[in-house]
């Protein structure tokens, strides 16, 4: 595996990561449960481990951009799938939005 195939997949991991450490804050309860707050906290760190290692290779402003959106994606298809939330037309839009200004920022480079 190449060092700049080894940085995506260390960013595609830190963001899903990071979308279950956000997850974690809820459960946490403004960190007055001890096992979730625990959990959440090593989510955390393991994240921003490996976003800090696909900086190395990739341009800071790229990796930033895919690790939110990777972990904003994952949230709302999260919440529909667990919280009942719906998954409507200006979501999706939302998401398409996202992904275009992230293709934005990578072909600027």
């Amino acid at each position: 595996m190449s060092v700049t195939a080894l940085a995506w997949s260390y960013l595609v991991i830190a963001g899903l990561l990071e979308a279950l450490w956000a997850m974690g804050l809820k459960f946490s309860d403004g960190f007055t449960k001890p096992l979730p707050t625990i959990i959440t906290l090593f989510l955390v760190i393991c994240s921003f481990f490996l976003l800090s290692k696909s900086m190395k290779v990739l341009p800071v402003s790229v990796a930033y951009a895919v690790w939110c959106a990777i972990g904003i994606i994952s949230l709302v298809v999260i919440e529909y799938f667990y919280s009942n939330t719906d998954l409507n037309l200006q979501k999706i839009g939302s998401i398409f939005l996202i992904i275009i200004g992230i293709a934005g920022l990578k072909l600027s480079n």
